[in-house]
């Protein structure tokens, strides 16, 4: 196992290491007909993962009871929330209301950050 390996390997609590600069596009790579996910932080309070999409993947519809932010950060989406479809570009990032229907549709390979804010709803 090579330095950069066990640099990028999660703490004890499933985190990247704090304290630390990470390109967060870099963290997470491309699988052939796959969803990939690496959990940057998870807390009772939400969480932070990073999501790579290979062409044609997507996520399913579904609701969230609590706020979400979905931020693009390599390549282009579609997410539709209640039925409105919006094509985010690298770095626009759109906030899905809690108990908002929503899902991504494929388009091509692309990154996103997924913050999940847990607000005791």
């Amino acid at each position: 196992m090579d330095t950069k390996e066990l640099e990028d390997l999660p703490n004890e609590d499933g985190d990247i290491e704090k304290g630390k600069a990470r390109i967060i596009v870099e963290l997470i790579e491309y699988e052939h007909n796959e969803v990939v996910s690496k959990s940057i932080m998870k807390k009772l309070t939400g969480s932070i993962d990073a999501m790579a999409f290979d062409t044609g993947e997507g996520l399913n519809e579904k609701t969230v009871p609590f706020d979400t932010y979905l931020q693009v950060i390599d390549g282009s989406a579609v997410i539709v929330v209640n039925g409105t479809a919006t094509k985010l570009e690298i770095g626009q990032g759109i906030l899905i209301p809690a108990h908002a229907s929503s899902h991504v549709e494929p388009n091509g390979r692309f990154k996103l950050l997924l913050t999940i804010i847990k607000n005791g709803e």
